[in-house]
């Protein structure tokens, strides 16, 4: 993955148009491109609306240190991790108030993730503005997570 270049904005050079500004969809979800790799997913988080950028970079931060070898994709409009050959365990996703974080088998994980969904095995964590994330927790989750078979999506 090292050709792939993570998004970034920057000026444009003068003479030259401004980039544009990323697209949000429905919820202040940003609108990303499907790709495989860091490089959709630093998009993502870089067009992630005011605050959820700087949480989106944390979480990001997390599940690498947490996961080594993780691999990563947009699909849908939301950056995934998973492992090779075992599917994705994470998701996240954009709302107008909040970052949802998906775990796919967040019914398995010890303890359960606080937001229940209509996927008996998926639970959630939700995380507004100016919430407290607990990291350890986070991180338990990610490991835990990361170990199970994941979805095939």
């Amino acid at each position: 993955m090292a050709n792939e270049k993570s998004a970034k904005s920057t000026k444009a050079a003068p003479g030259q148009d401004e980039p544009a500004a990323p697209v949000l969809v429905s919820g202040g979800n940003p609108q990303i491109a499907k790709g495989y790799g860091d490089g959709p997913v630093q998009a993502y988080i870089a067009a992630m609306p005011g605050w959820k950028s700087a949480v989106g970079r944390r979480l990001d931060a997390l599940v690498e240190r947490s996961v080594p070898g993780v691999h990563k994709a947009v699909k849908w409009n939301s950056p995934l991790y998973g492992m090779e050959g075992e599917g994705w365990f994470l998701s996240l996703h954009c709302f107008t108030k909040y970052i949802k974080v998906a775990f796919f088998k967040g019914s398995s994980l010890d303890p359960v993730p606080p937001e229940m969904s209509k996927r008996e095995a998926t639970r959630y964590l939700h995380i507004h503005e100016g919430d407290e994330l607990d990291e350890a927790r986070f991180v338990s989750w990610v490991k835990q997570a990361s170990k199970l078979p994941g979805e095939r999506m």
